[in-house]
C-alpha cells in the first residue's frame, strides 16, 4: 500500500542511514508561510521529528499482526498454499517491529459485534495504536487495503495519513481515529526512505506474486451480468493466471491495483494549473511525472489535513485561506465528504507546490474482491463479480475507484496488477458430508459460486442451500443460468431468492431466512456450517439478528441461550463472514 509493491523483496538488515535534511531555499519562489510551512513538513518527512521530540508511539512494537498467510491462519485455520501469500508493505515492517504469533483473539475488542464505545473501553489504556484498532469496524475485510490491525500501525507510524478509509466504520470509525491521533498528540509522518527498504521475505527460495510483489493478470472476459433495463451495472471478470504458479483457496480475496479516472486526474491538474508532465516525488518517494504520479500512485479520494495546511498556506486570498482552516477545525464530517478536487477548488487563487502536493497525499491502496471461482474448475484463471459504484456528492458524480475501472476503462487483452490476499476461516467445512447454508445477496454471491465449483469438483456430499437477493429477478439474477443447472445437476440443494423491488413491499434474504426458519435451524444441528457475504452496514447486521431469533423460536430458548448458541457457532467456525 505504501508504494513499495515495486521493491525487490529481501530481507532487512538494519536501519536505513539518517536522511538528510532538506529544507526550502530562501531564493526558491514561496512567501515566508509557504517556506515554513514546507520545512515543517520535509524535517518530518526525513525523520527529524523523531529528534525534536516528536517520537513514534512508544507501543508500536507492542502491536502483533496475526499470522495469514502460511503456516496457519488465525483461530486455527488451516494452512494457505504458500504459491500466492502476500507479504506485508515494506514501509510498514519497517516502521514496526512485527511479531507474527499473534491471535486475533488476543485483542478483546476485535469483534464486530461490539458497538464502538465498548471496543475504546477495552482498548483503554493500552496505547495510541490498540486505541486506533479498537475505532475500527473489527471486520478485517481489507476494504481499506488493510486489516485492522495493519491499519492501525500504518496510521501511528505516520504512514497511512487517511483517517476515512474504514468503509464499513464509517463516519463513526473516521472521528474516532481523528479524535485518538489528536488526542495522542498528533502522527508526524514517518521517513520516507523507510518505503524504499525491502519487504521482509516470508519463505527461503523464490518469493510469490504478493501485494508487494503484484502479478499483472491479463483480462481474459469481461462483461455486464445485469440486463439492460438493469439499474445495475455488475461485471464478470475472468483473469489469466497462466503460468504465474498462483494459488488460492476458494474463499480467499484478490486485490486488484486500481488506476484513477483520468477525467479526475485532468481537472485536479487544471485545478493546479499544472500540465502534468512536471516531475514530482510521488508519495511512494519515487519520482515520476506528476500525471502518472496521481495516476498510478495517489488517493485521490481521501484528504488528508496536511493537503488542506498546504493549500492554506499557498493562497494569499483571506476567505480563501479561513474557508480552508474552518475545514481542518470542524468536526471532520466535512472533510469527510470531499475529495482532493473539492478542496483544491476552494482555494482556485492558490499557487502551489507541485511537489509538495504531490508529497502530502496519501498511496492509492489496492481494492480486495471475494474469488468468484475455485482453481479445481479454472486452473488457470481467477473469477471477479465487481459492481459498478457511483454517487452524487456536491453536485458531480463519484465514481468508485477500482470498480468503474472495471466498468468502464479497461477491457479484454488489458492488464490489472493483481494479488491473493488468504482468508483465516472463511473457507470450505474440512468435512465434506457438511451441510453449507449460505446468505450472499447482489455481489456476495461471488464466493459462494467459488464454494459450489469446489464442492463439485471435490464430489462432495454436504448439502448445499443458498439464500440470494437482488432488486429485480428479470434483470438482476446474477449467475442464474449457472445456479438453474447446479439444482438440476443436485449439487445446489436449495436456493431460496428475495427481489426486494419486484412487489409493493421490499423482500429481503433475512425475511426468506425466517420464512423457512425451521429447516434452517435443523440444518443447523445437523452440523451446517453458515456463511454470509457481503454489505457489513445493513445486510450482515440483520442476517444475524434474524439467526438469533429463527435459534429462539424453533429452537425454544430463550433470547440469551439463542445468543449463547450462535456464540458457540461462531467459536467453532460454523458461522463465518465475509463482510465489507
Amino acid at each position: 500500500m505504501l508504494g513499495v509493491e515495486d521493491n525487490p523483496p529481501g530481507a532487512i538488515e538494519g536501519p536505513a542511514a539518517p536522511m538528510p535534511i532538506p529544507s526550502i531555499p530562501d531564493s526558491a519562489p514561496f512567501t515566508p508561510e509557504q517556506r515554513a510551512w514546507l520545512n515543517g513538513f520535509l524535517a518530518a518527512w526525513a525523520g527529524v521529528a523523531e529528534q525534536s521530540g516528536s517520537r513514534l508511539p512508544s507501543d508500536l512494537t507492542g502491536l502483533k499482526e496475526a499470522p495469514r498467510n502460511g503456516a496457519g491462519g488465525a483461530n486455527g485455520a488451516p494452512p494457505k498454499k504458500s504459491a500466492a501469500k502476500p507479504v506485508e508493505p515494506a514501509a510498514e515492517s519497517a516502521a514496526v517491529a512485527v511479531d507474527t504469533s499473534l491471535d486475533d483473539g488476543d485483542f478483546a475488542w476485535h469483534d464486530p459485534n461490539l458497538d464502538i464505545e465498548e471496543r475504546m473501553k477495552l482498548a483503554e489504556g493500552q496505547g495510541v495504536t490498540k486505541n486506533l484498532m479498537a475505532a475500527m469496524a473489527q471486520l478485517d475485510c481489507g476494504a481499506c487495503g488493510y486489516m485492522c490491525d495493519t491499519y492501525a500501525i500504518a496510521i501511528a507510524s505516520g504512514k497511512e495519513k487517511s483517517t476515512a478509509l474504514c468503509t464499513p466504520g464509517g463516519k463513526e470509525t473516521a472521528k474516532m481515529l481523528k479524535k485518538v491521533v489528536k488526542d495522542n498528540g498528533g502522527i508526524k509522518p514517518a521517513p520516507v526512505s523507510d518505503a524504499k527498504a525491502t519487504a521482509v521475505a516470508v519463505a527461503d527460495g523464490p518469493i510469490p506474486y504478493s501485494r508487494a510483489k503484484p502479478y499483472r493478470a491479463r483480462v481474459n472476459t469481461l462483461y455486464n451480468l445485469n440486463g439492460e433495463e438493469s439499474a445495475k451495472h455488475t461485471c464478470h471478470v475472468e483473469l489469466d493466471l497462466a503460468g504465474s504458479d498462483i494459488s488460492f483457496r476458494v474463499g480467499d480475496s484478490l486485490g486488484a491495483f486500481p488506476t484513477n479516472c483520468p477525467d479526475l486526474v485532468d481537472e485536479i491538474l487544471f485545478a493546479l494549473k499544472a500540465h502534468g508532465t512536471e516531475h514530482v516525488t510521488a508519495c511512494d518517494g519515487v519520482e515520476a511525472p506528476l500525471r502518472e504520479a496521481l495516476t498510478v500512485k495517489s488517493n485521490l479520494k481521501h484528504v488528508g489535513e496536511d493537503l488542506v495546511r498546504l493549500i492554506a498556506s499557498s493562497t494569499s486570498d483571506f476567505d480563501e485561506k479561513q474557508r480552508l482552516r474552518d475545514l481542518v477545525d470542524g468536526d471532520g464530517d466535512e472533510l469527510d465528504d470531499m475529495d482532493v478536487l473539492d478542496v483544491l477548488r476552494l482555494a482556485p487563487s492558490a499557487r502551489i507546490s507541485k511537489g509538495a502536493f504531490s508529497l502530502t497525499l496519501g498511496s492509492l491502496a489496492p481494492r480486495l474482491y471475494s474469488i468468484a471461482s475455485s482453481l479445481r474448475a479454472h486452473p488457470d484463471s481467477v473469477h471477479l463479480t465487481i459492481a459498478k459504484v457511483t454517487t452524487m456528492l456536491g453536485g458531480r458524480e463519484r465514481k468508485g475507484v477500482a470498480s468503474t475501472m472495471f466498468t468502464d476503462r479497461i477491457g479484454v487483452g488489458d492488464t490489472v496488477r493483481v494479488f491473493v490476499q488468504p482468508s483465516a476461516d472463511f473457507t470450505l467445512p474440512s468435512n465434506s458430508n457438511a451441510p453449507m447454508i449460505m446468505v450472499g445477496p447482489g455481489t456476495g454471491i461471488a464466493p459462494f459460486r467459488a464454494f459450489l465449483q469446489e464442492r463439485k469438483a471435490l464430489k462432495a456430499r454436504g448439502k448445499n442451500w443458498l439464500f440470494f437477493g437482488d432488486q429485480h429477478e428479470a434483470t438482476d439474477f446474477l449467475y442464474k443460468g449457472e445456479l438453474t443447472e447446479m439444482q438440476e445437476q443436485g449439487l445446489l440443494t436449495k436456493l431460496s431468492t428475495a427481489f426486494s423491488r419486484d412487489q409493493e413491499e421490499k423482500i429481503y434474504v433475512q425475511q426468506r431466512m425466517r420464512e423457512e426458519g425451521a429447516e434452517l435451524y435443523n440444518w443447523l444441528e445437523e452440523g451446517a456450517w453458515f456463511f454470509v457475504c457481503g454489505d457489513a452496514k445493513r445486510m450482515a447486521g440483520d442476517v444475524d439478528r434474524a439467526l438469533h431469533e429463527i435459534v429462539a423460536e424453533h429452537g425454544g430458548m430463550s433470547p440469551e441461550d439463542a445468543k449463547k448458541y450462535v456464540t458457540n457457532l461462531r467459536k467453532t467456525h460454523r458461522y463465518v463472514r465475509d463482510v465489507y
